[in-house]
């Protein structure tokens, strides 16, 4: 028993917080909830799950389950010894899975609801739930919890929560949608014998297998699968942050831009920024308030650096811009296009195949994208809000192995907050912070990106924003923590 015992202690030492909430999620109605509740470490969890059977000396099946089910793939890659391929071919197996299928649905839910979201459940379930409004840190898992205590929730009384997403936002409500027809279509096929042998359904077990993770290759075509850059260097790269905050040189020296604002609020984004880079391993280098001189010899320097021993090379751009161009903090401009070239092969041999990744925040138009449904006579901007703007397919190089992540469309402005940061950088931070320790791959990052700055709402006149990644990746571009 001590090679299994060692690899669980190895297990639960890098599980957060948030994994334990969803591992316990997953695994009721095979551990009693008054006994889940109790439960406040990994190594307790793993205890009540030997008790129970579901996990034995030579048979860890159900953790390595739960595991992929929260994407933390890395973990059964580096402890138990399987991937996610394996994985997904095992739950083709009928009857090999073991979470239900409604749990499941919960959790991949509670993965979709935005923190914006989140606070509207709480808000419409007010009376229902009182002590998960009063609870600042209540999850949407907790949630879910106590609207199965109250009975307004359960597997076969969707009906609440499905208002609930209809309220507050539609696409959620696909995501039940699909779990019904799919459950509906197998269960048709599975008579009641199946069930009880199977002490699931074989209905089950296909539906779980068929909700793989959103990046992960067809379990069918294997010879398909692509690869993942090398990303095992300590430290990987280097993470370059320019960050541009005071503009008083350009409104004295260029008139056109006398009316140009400060970037109050980017210490919060290169805060950010910095934190979420250091856990990837990343060296941080951050530079402020550079002039367009300043900055093309800054880049130059990290050119000609020697990154023969790093896996990669990442540069975070917050400054004011225009199309094509960020501005130096003396109102000059800087291509984009310049910057990114700099790190071709030709220009920086010994980046020649790795990963050249690319964040801009700054603004390369002054259009807005106008939401629907909502009118509003005032033509003044929100004083709350300042605006930065984006860039064109030119700016990223035609070879391969470049990433550039810009705030916004072409010629639309992007939004920041004084107080909380950009809209951008602060949901980049935040789902790199949150899905990285998952395996999860830089594009399937960046659309859980687009899909929480696009739910956002510049008030009065309701504008949006919609950020936009362009890439010449050739392989999944992984940020392992471990």
């Amino acid at each position: 028993m001590e090679f299994p015992r060692r690899r669980l202690l190895m297990v639960s030492e890098e599980l957060g917080e948030g994994d334990l909430a969803a591992l316990k999620f997953l695994s009721r109605g095979h551990i009693p909830m008054r006994k889940l509740e109790a439960i406040q470490k990994a190594q307790d969890f793993f205890e009540a799950l030997q008790e129970k059977g579901m996990i034995e000396e030579e048979n860890l099946f159900f953790l390595m389950e739960l595991l992929y089910r929260i994407r933390r793939i890395d973990l059964l890659e580096s402890h138990l010894d399987t991937s996610r391929e394996k994985m997904e071919r095992e739950l083709q197996i009928p009857g090999r899975a073991k979470v239900s299928p409604y749990r499941y649905l919960l959790f991949q839910l509670s993965e979709e609801i935005t923190e914006y979201e989140l606070k509207s459940f709480k808000f419409l379930l007010g009376q229902e739930l009182p002590k998960c409004r009063l609870i600042p840190q209540a999850t949407m898992l907790d949630v879910f919890t106590e609207m199965e205590k109250r009975g307004i929730l359960g597997e076969d009384n969707l009906s609440v929560l499905r208002r609930l997403c209809e309220e507050i936002d539609i696409s959620l409500l696909k995501t039940i949608e699909e779990y019904e027809l799919k459950l509906g279509e197998e269960e048709m096929v599975v008579t009641e014998a199946q069930r009880s042998s199977t002490g699931g359904t074989e209905a089950h077990a296909r539906y779980l297998a068929s909700s793989v993770a959103p990046d992960s290759p067809d379990s069918q075509n294997e010879s398909s699968e692509v690869q993942a850059y090398k990303m095992t260097s300590r430290p990987r790269g280097v993470c370059l942050i320019l960050n541009n905050h005071s503009f008083a040189k350009a409104r004295e020296r260029v008139p056109e831009l006398k009316n140009m604002k400060d970037r109050t609020g980017t210490d919060i984004d290169a805060g950010a920024l910095k934190r979420v880079f250091s856990k990837l391993h990343f060296t941080i280098a951050e530079h402020r308030d550079l002039t367009a001189e300043e900055i093309r010899e800054t880049v130059n320097i990290y050119r000609c650096k020697d990154h023969k021993d790093k896996d990669c090379f990442v540069c975070c751009i917050l400054s004011h811009g225009k199309k094509g161009m960020i501005y130096g903090v003396d109102g000059q401009e800087v291509p984009i296009r310049e910057l990114t070239t700099s790190f071709t092969g030709q220009n920086c041999y010994s980046l020649a195949g790795k990963p050249k990744v690319f964040f801009v925040q700054a603004c390369q138009g002054d259009a807005c994208q106008e939401g629907v449904n909502i009118e509003t006579d005032s033509k003044e901007p929100d004083d709350s809000v300042e605006t930065d703007a984006r860039f064109q397919l030119e700016c990223i190089p035609t070879e391969a192995d470049f990433l550039l992540g810009m705030a916004t469309l072409q010629d639309y402005v992007s939004y920041r907050s004084p107080c909380h940061g950009t809209w951008y950088i602060q949901a980049l931070c935040h789902h790199l912070e949150h899905s990285c320790p998952r395996g999860e791959d830089i594009l399937t990052i960046l659309t859980a990106v687009n899909r929480e700055v696009s739910k956002k709402t510049c008030q009065p006149n309701s504008r949006k924003q919609m950020p936009q990644p362009t890439f010449t990746l050739r392989k999944k571009l992984i940020f392992y923590v471990n």
